[in-house]
């Protein structure tokens, strides 16, 4: 009677063991580094798409404030008329702007409208401001409030239209009081390079 040998079972070498390690190890490396991948793309397109979003904002409060500009001359701090549009290519004081213009006032709560307000934009440590006085005409030592419209800037620069079809830095120019612009040129380059402009027709 013949018996039959049954083979005996054999387990894994130890070569065979670091070799599947290995192999995991790589496995997991590259898995990481796809997933890795995935996230900051992820995230790069989230921070581009909040960058565009905010521009997309800032131009469109700057097209609605100055569809509303309104001939409104104000009296500044010392007594002295100003006009109700001013653009000056540079700033000096604390509190000027780089635009300054009379607006006409928003709906309140209910069917009553604000009264007329005194605002400006400027650039001021890579953010764009806009500047809100209380009053039109001024007391001394009157502060506006300031609130920030749009972060990541390295250039702000306005040019404004007049009725002969010339573009000027300044306004009024020519010597012409009592107007606004026919049309506001605004351009600005971020931080990242993208120079974005527009106009915007006042009359």
């Amino acid at each position: 009677m013949s018996m039959k040998m049954t083979p005996r079972s054999r387990g894994f070498t130890l070569i065979e063991l670091l070799v599947a390690l290995v192999i995991l190890v790589l496995l997991s490396v590259a898995g990481y580094r796809g997933l890795n991948a995935v996230l900051q793309t992820r995230e790069h397109i989230a921070a581009e798409t909040r960058k565009w979003q905010h521009l997309a904002f800032f131009f469109s409060r700057l097209e609605q404030d100055v569809s509303q500009a309104v001939h409104r001359p104000i009296l500044d701090q010392g007594g002295l008329v100003q006009p109700e549009w001013i653009g000056r290519a540079v700033v000096v004081a604390e509190d000027e702007a780089q635009l300054t213009f009379t607006r006409a006032g928003i709906p309140d709560q209910g069917a009553e409208m604000l009264p007329p307000q005194r605002i400006g934009y400027r650039l001021q440590q890579g953010t764009i401001m806009l500047l809100r006085w209380p009053f039109l005409d001024q007391a001394p030592r009157t502060v506006p409030l300031r609130y920030p419209l749009l972060d990541g800037v390295r250039e702000f620069h306005l040019r404004y239209l007049d009725a002969n079809g010339n573009w000027s830095e300044l306004w009024p120019a020519g010597g012409q009081t009592g107007q606004l612009p026919m049309a506001l040129e605004a351009a600005v380059t971020l931080s990242s390079g993208e120079k974005v402009s527009r106009v915007f027709a006042l009359q």
